[in-house]
């Protein structure tokens, strides 16, 4: 599974604006309505009751927020840098600034896993982590996220 298959161009935020882990989650499910064409209630309800569940702040200044969508046909992936981190109940306590959203259809159970574990060995990746944190333009995120050497390398 490549991150191109997941996440668009148009689906990586590089200023996103928020002051807390619920308005992160309401623009996310806003965004991903757009790109996705799911309701943006859903998407939001979905992922707050991941949330209900346990953070999905991994540590590290990383959050990788999930959830599974009847209305979907496959898996969706969106990613986003704060402009300023914000508490996410993280699991090691640490403010968040990099999320990567990540939707699948109901049906997705293993490829689901999958994803998840290949967002997780992506975002572990401290040169790749350092690459998305120093840079502020969409194209060079999506660019970063994507590129082969970072996919080869975990």
């Amino acid at each position: 599974m490549e991150l191109e298959d997941l996440v668009r161009p148009e689906g990586v935020l590089a200023h996103l604006k928020v002051t807390s882990k619920k308005q992160a989650l309401q623009e996310l499910a806003a965004r991903a309505a757009g790109v996705i064409g799911v309701s943006e209630r859903s998407i939001f309800e979905t992922l707050l009751e991941r949330e209900r569940l346990g953070s999905t702040g991994v540590g590290q200044g990383i959050a990788i927020p999930h959830g599974k969508l009847g209305e979907l046909d496959r898996l969706h992936g969106l990613f986003a840098r704060l402009d300023t981190p914000i508490d996410f109940e993280s699991v090691d306590d640490q403010p968040v600034d990099l999320i990567f959203l990540l939707l699948a259809p109901e049906s997705a159970g293993a490829d689901h896993l999958k994803a998840l574990a290949r967002v997780s060995r992506l975002l572990r990746n401290s040169a790749v982590v350092e690459k998305l944190r120093a840079t502020d333009d969409a194209a060079a995120l999506y660019a970063i996220l994507t590129e082969p050497a970072a996919t080869n390398a975990v």
